[in-house]
């Protein structure tokens, strides 16, 4: 396996529903170890970089349990699979027992050859690692309480929904500031020295089975949001370290595995953050939201920001974490979005089921999801997105943010945005690329200013690379005023410039 790409391409499948669903179309259990090829080309659309298989650590039985006896859980779970059943619920994979792959999945070989298989595609492996918290029957409870944030009796008569007893002391359940506590987890202490050395070797053993490792809010261990966090509550975390966790964690990783991808959740505008304490991806969850809202303009103001800072956020419509975006946006939206998406710099993120329009998000409980019509004729047009901008090399050399510009009487050109990609060799013959999305719901027009000083004294052929369309323009008029471009709402031109 190569080292990995500057601008990787992820697609994610929840680990669970997906071998129950193959399992049940070969009439036999179906473990990673035995997944045919064709379900592993499945995964690896042309284009793909990484496959992320979340979920694929032991869940907690004592996790499980809290779960089948929660009534706000059983009820989300049957709005999203009404003929649910009670083998439907296998517990939450960021209710961690053990970081050793679940043996209903296959177990430590089952995943040796899940990577086995991704590397003969020319993809890597990432899972998942959760920091901030472990399960109520995890072995450090007994063995090592001292991981954890501890109270007394007085707290957990105070606050029982926040706090359990466990080998005879009052621990903390995990949570973050802004929500109440997660009942089915316990709170490890992230000022705790001996945390941090285990969260190093943990990481380190989750290293040795994978390509990257995407960490699970990422932000809650910052020193910041954990002192605001657990400052005031039961013996608090103790002193605070003169480090930040990350980087301390992050440096020991390095010293055994130089090369693994680390990718954060990460919210509250904490991505830079995160970035400069030695994370390779952050999650851009501003422009996920920018788009749902159909703010143009918000769009373009988030990209204008630092290329070093955008070139290491994930983008993305879709994550098990978030509503199917098509339940979100209109069929022409999402298009729009989704080149948007496939042609920004920094990693791109797709969630199994994304491609054929699935629209019920499945709670991670859960190992079984509801069936749906699936959209073809969206799966193809997916496939050919990726195919496209990997087969076209768009994502290489620079990205620019363009300027659109209207008239006194039509700034309808607010709803379009535009930038380009230059290939290393500009002044020669490769392609460059145009990209100009509306991700509005109204009509828009406008001059697109284009970088090149090239273009008078030639004349260039613009052609849309997903509707075969070919445009002749002359040189003086692409320089001044610009390219002029019409779209409908959701339109979307991916254009290679010769």
């Amino acid at each position: 396996m190569t080292a990995w790409p500057e601008r990787p391409v992820i697609y994610e499948v929840n680990t669970a529903v997906w071998l129950g669903e193959l399992s049940r179309a070969a009439g036999r259990p179906v473990t990673l170890a035995g997944v045919p090829d064709s379900a592993w080309d499945d995964i690896t659309p042309t284009g793909a970089d990484a496959v992320w298989l979340m979920g694929v650590w032991e869940r907690s039985p004592a996790g499980l349990e809290l779960a089948n006896a929660n009534p706000e859980l059983l009820e989300s779970f049957r709005e999203a699979l009404p003929d649910l059943r009670p083998q439907d619920i296998i517990g939450s994979p960021y209710c961690v027992r053990r970081y050793v792959a679940d043996e209903r999945f296959g177990g430590p070989p089952g995943l040796a050859a899940a990577r086995a298989a991704l590397a003969a595609r020319g993809a890597r492996l990432i899972l998942d690692y959760v920091p901030n918290h472990v399960a109520p029957d995890h072995p450090w409870v007994l063995s090592q309480p001292e991981f954890f944030i501890q109270g007394d009796d007085d707290d957990l008569k105070a606050d029982p929904a926040g706090w359990l007893l466990a080998g005879g002391h009052v621990l903390a359940h995990g949570r973050d500031p802004y929500f109440p506590p997660w009942p089915d987890v316990v709170q490890l202490n992230a000022f705790s020295p001996l945390v941090r050395d285990a969260t190093a070797q943990t990481l380190a053993d989750i290293a040795g089975q994978c390509d990257g490792i995407r960490c699970d809010m990422a932000m809650l261990m910052t020193n910041d949001v954990f002192a605001r966090t657990w400052g005031d509550r039961g013996a608090g975390p103790g002193p605070r370290p003169g480090e930040e966790f990350w980087p301390e964690v992050i440096g020991k990783l390095r010293t055994r595995h130089p090369e693994t991808v680390l990718i954060a959740e990460a919210y509250w505008d904490m991505e830079w953050t995160l970035q400069q304490q030695g994370f390779a991806f952050c999650y851009d969850k501003r422009l996920y939201d920018r788009i749902l809202e159909r703010n143009p303009s918000a769009v373009r103001g988030h990209l204008q920001a630092d290329l070093a800072y955008q070139s290491r956020l994930v983008r993305f419509l879709e994550n098990h974490d978030e509503p199917r975006i098509a339940d979100r946006l209109p069929p022409l939206l999402e298009r729009a979005a989704a080149v948007a998406i496939a042609t920004l710099p920094g990693a791109t993120l797709w969630h199994e089921g994304q491609f054929q329009g699935r629209r019920v998000r499945v709670p991670v409980f859960l190992a079984r999801r509801p069936d749906e019509q699936p959209d073809e004729e969206l799966a193809s047009w997916y496939r050919d997105l990726l195919a496209t901008v990997a087969d076209h090399r768009i994502r290489t050399g620079a990205w620019q943010l363009l300027g659109v510009a209207g008239w006194p009487d039509n700034q309808s050109c607010q709803n379009m945005i535009a930038w380009s990609w230059t290939p290393d060799d500009g002044a020669g013959r490769a392609a460059r690329h145009v990209v100009v999305v509306n991700l509005s719901e109204a009509p828009a027009q406008g001059q697109i200013r284009l970088p090149w000083p090239d273009l008078p004294g030639r004349g260039w052929r613009l052609r849309e690379l997903l509707s075969e369309q070919h445009f002749a323009r002359d040189g003086a008029g692409l320089a001044d005023p610009g390219l002029f471009v019409a779209l409908e709402p959701g339109q979307c031109y991916l254009l290679q410039v010769r």
